[in-house]
């Protein structure tokens, strides 16, 4: 059962990578028929549904890990990820620190948290988040870009 379902998953993750959304669905579901509970197979069928901007779908997902693992990181990034894309900067935000209380070095949730700081206007914070994931990794293009941008926005006004 484990390599059928691994299977279905690499074959998932190569459909995803060749924007084949809806097929890669298709797979989820098969390892999630046989595996209800795998971890990688409700997250990325989150993901995938995220692509295809099916959020309350992909919320479900993420929920779903969080229920059983409260503390699943990528489970909490993609949560606070969608809830941004839905304007809930605030709930998004939150789930950012929960990440950074598990681990404060975690580059992405600094990243996407500083996002979320920037839509709600704390451009001064923002920036902080952004600059503390560059300390960490001085290669991370989301974070130079974002930081250039707030930078930017804050000398303009």
């Amino acid at each position: 059962m484990q390599s059928k379902t691994n299977s279905l998953l690499n074959t998932a993750s190569e459909l995803c990578e060749d924007g084949k959304f809806i097929e890669a669905l298709k797979c989820y579901d098969k390892v999630l028929h046989i595996e209800p509970n795998n971890t990688k197979a409700n997250i990325d069928k989150g993901v995938t549904l995220q692509n295809l901007e099916r959020l309350s779908q992909a919320i479900q997902m993420y929920e779903k890990v969080l229920n059983s693992d409260p503390e699943n990181v990528d489970a909490l990034i993609n949560m606070g990820s969608a809830l941004h894309t839905l304007g809930k900067y605030t709930d998004a935000i939150s789930y950012y620190n929960n990440v950074l209380r598990l681990d404060e070095k975690n580059t992405l949730a600094l990243a996407y948290k500083g996002l979320s700081l920037g839509e709600l206007g704390d451009i001064l914070i923002a920036v902080k988040c952004f600059t503390k994931a560059l300390s960490i990794d001085c290669d991370y293009d989301l974070a130079q870009s974002s930081l250039e941008t707030a930078k930017k926005f804050m000398y303009s006004n």
